[in-house]
């Protein structure tokens, strides 16, 4: 009999080309399914940046994306950057400038604040100005850089390219301006820049449940997205399954998430504004309004309508028709008892009894 053993080579193991570049900065980690507010996270000087930052991967996040926390203190600004991965940057508190550029080419700069969203164009020079010399800049970001690092293992390669990817950036004279957004079929936004994502138009989404409203957003060309979804107090969402790394983060409200794999047991996430979850790979999860506002969600994710990759999910089409939501009416009971019962600790009127 022929002995096909394999014996792993020195230093071989679980550990990631990912991980090791992510032990290199030297900033803090945090791990876990959500995070409680990214606002007081715990951030550290982050040496290529030229900031303080820590990153936040979470289980959901499965190694196809990651987030980080950036700093930017008072009166400063970060290193200039360029890299092979796509990000998409949300400001969380702080107002300021960002520049970007191809070699020998013309500077673009746009003004942003709280609440604003923007991606910059793959492989382009990009630098962050704080606007205020009074107080720091905060904002994160989600990122397809587990994905890249582990495919090439070669940090000098995603981070010292020259190709410059015009078809991205053609450096046209508007490229952020917010004003040159279009609308398309689907309730899709398309633009470069957002000013703030907490007041930007949605549109009814029945199939979704709970009288909700959303807004699909594609920037700068990426293969990586985002979406906007409000839904109204005393109310909650069906629940629905996906694939990894869909960065949720709380813009409004208050309430809970559960989430749970297919004949699992449910993880219940209380949220605030500030907080961010990432529901794993196919887990259905259900996000539950019972504060007394509109609860307003940013999700960070894989997967444009512009430039698709891999399976479309049906997250609004029932699992019973080979989608992949769960219909009120055949939710588990216990699922309407735990909300009423949230409801009625904080005296808010549960809404739900008409979509039943």
């Amino acid at each position: 009999m022929t002995d096909t053993t394999v014996e792993k080579g020195e230093g071989w193991g679980t550990e990631t080309f990912y991980d090791k570049w992510v032990n290199e900065q030297k900033i803090p980690v945090v791990s876990g399914y959500a995070v409680e507010d990214l606002n007081t996270v715990a951030v550290e000087p982050w040496g290529r940046k030229g900031g303080k930052g820590a990153f936040v991967i979470l289980e959901g996040a499965e190694g196809v994306a990651d987030a980080y926390v950036c700093e930017i203190p008072a009166g400063q600004s970060l290193k200039p950057q360029r890299h092979l991965f796509e990000e998409m940057i949300y400001v969380l508190s702080g107002s300021g400038a960002t520049s970007m550029w191809w070699d020998n080419g013309q500077k673009q700069t746009f003004e942003w604040q709280t609440g604003s969203l923007f991606a910059p164009p793959l492989n382009v020079w990009h630098q962050h100005f704080n606007g205020s010399g009074n107080t720091p800049v905060r904002y994160m970001a989600v990122t397809s850089a587990p994905l890249m690092l582990n495919l090439i293992h070669n940090s000098d390669f995603l981070f010292q390219n020259d190709f410059a990817f015009t078809d991205r950036f053609p450096e046209e004279a508007e490229y952020f301006n917010p004003s040159k957004g279009k609308l398309h079929p689907g309730r899709v936004w398309e633009s470069n820049f957002i000013p703030d994502v907490r007041s930007l138009k949605l549109h009814e989404w029945i199939e979704r449940g709970a009288g909700g409203s959303n807004i699909r957003l594609e920037l700068s060309h990426n293969t990586m997205a985002a979406h906007i979804s409000e839904f109204p107090i005393g109310t909650y969402k069906k629940a629905h399954r996906h694939g990894p790394a869909a960065h949720v983060i709380l813009l409004n409200g208050e309430g809970f998430s559960l989430m749970w794999p297919e004949g699992g047991s449910r993880m219940k996430i209380p949220w605030r504004a500030g907080s961010m979850l990432v529901p794993p790979d196919r887990w259905f999860h259900q996000h539950f309004n019972v504060g007394s506002t509109p609860a307003r969600y940013l999700a960070l994710r894989w997967n444009s309508r512009k430039y698709p990759m891999g399976k479309a999910y049906q997250t609004d089409q029932d699992v019973k028709s080979g989608g992949d939501q769960i219909e009120y009416r055949d939710q588990d009971p216990g699922i309407e008892a735990e909300f009423k019962a949230e409801c009625a600790e904080r005296g808010v009127v549960s809404k739900m009894a008409r979509f039943f």
